[in-house]
């Protein structure tokens, strides 16, 4: 199976966390909490390279997180 993927976006946290729900929201990956519920439950993210269905699941700077096409890299925020 072949994965078409579209690049890695970097991602940005000021804190030590986010929620994976925040993030694809944040990252504009779904455009409300419950799309982003939706998404998680089916089991179609991956963090880490393993399947999530944790939607309070804490991404911490340095985890890569994919939803289709969608790569995300989380790191923290330069202040």
């Amino acid at each position: 199976m072949k994965i078409r993927l579209s690049g890695i976006k970097s991602i940005a946290i000021e804190g030590e966390y986010i929620k994976l729900d925040s993030l694809l929201k944040y990252a504009s990956i779904v455009s409300s909490g419950a799309e982003a519920k939706h998404i998680i439950k089916s089991g179609n993210v991956f963090v880490r390279g393993d399947l999530c269905t944790e939607r309070g699941k804490k991404i911490r700077p340095g985890d890569i997180v994919r939803y289709k096409e969608n790569v995300l890299m989380l790191r923290r925020a330069v202040l």
